[in-house]
């Protein structure tokens, strides 16, 4: 039996993580959280305390643990300071394999703290696995929720496309490789890559009623989102990646989740329909 924890255990990847192991006989999962109890609540799992700033949870969270899957946390760009104690900390508790939530192109983008999370544990004698996801399709019916169900998705992409993926595709080959203890890099994407106009279009086809895709200008977009999200930072960062989309630098596809897998990767128009009741 090989012991898992997985951090980030209630986020978007993470809760499928949480829900695939369960599913497996031959792993154990241990759901990491600064709230233990209320991670408990919603993943019905063993929890134990972890905040990735806070070296007194590291010996607990650590003890018996081989396998860990790693997330981190969108606050911490400090990785230096703030990512790597603790998973020095679990080399030092025997921790053998490492599953890490990445980016598509941390490979080649040195100055994303993916790239810089990447190189350590390259460096640190471990099994790695780095899985580099693209756009998760999850943002449509989080982040853009509310003006989806209004009829509009509004982004400063132009006619860029984004090879969208589901995060529950990129939990299925995190749990696969746990299992496997596969190591290596994976760029994980959907099975194409759609610009949103075409995004709103299978949005349309699925519920009652029209999604129309707007383009507004950078400086409008941020304005009107820093006035709805309150948070600068996070703008900034959506800013960044509709601008990789626009720039043409986001529609890469490869096939990785169906090599790992054996099946196809999810597309949009299944996402929208499974998660219909989001934007109703």
């Amino acid at each position: 039996m090989t012991h898992v924890l997985v951090t980030g255990a209630t986020g978007t990847v993470g809760r499928h993580v949480v829900d695939g192991i369960r599913d497996v006989p031959d792993l154990a999962v241990t759901a990491a959280s600064r709230d233990p109890v209320r991670a408990r609540d919603r993943l019905d799992c063993a929890t134990v305390p972890f905040d990735f700033t806070v070296p007194a949870t590291y010996r607990d969270a650590f003890a018996d643990v081989e396998a860990l899957f790693l997330v981190r946390p969108p606050a911490l760009s400090r990785v230096r300071r703030d990512i790597v104690p603790a998973l020095a900390a679990a080399v030092g508790a025997g921790v053998e394999h490492v599953v890490f939530l990445s980016v598509i192109g941390a490979d080649t983008n040195p100055f994303v703290p993916h790239a810089r999370i990447e190189s350590w544990l390259a460096d640190a004698g471990l099994e790695t696995t780095f899985l580099r996801a693209s756009f998760f399709m999850q943002n449509l019916s989080t982040t853009h929720r509310e003006e989806i169900r209004n009829g509009r998705l509004a982004v400063p992409a132009g006619n860029g496309k984004t090879s969208f993926v589901d995060a529950r595709d990129v939990a299925a080959v995190a749990v696969r490789t746990l299992r496997t203890r596969t190591t290596g890099a994976y760029d994980l994407t959907g099975p194409e890559a759609l610009d949103y106009d075409a995004v709103c279009r299978q949005l349309s086809a699925v519920l009652d009623h029209d999604v129309a895709y707007t383009d507004p200008s950078l400086p409008r977009f941020l304005v009107s989102r820093y006035r709805l999200e309150g948070d600068l930072a996070k703008v900034g960062v959506m800013a960044a990646i509709y601008t990789t989309a626009r720039l043409g630098l986001a529609d890469r596809v490869t096939d990785d989740v169906h090599t790992v897998l054996d099946r196809p990767p999810i597309d949009v128009r299944t996402f929208a329909r499974d998660n219909r009741s989001a934007w109703l």
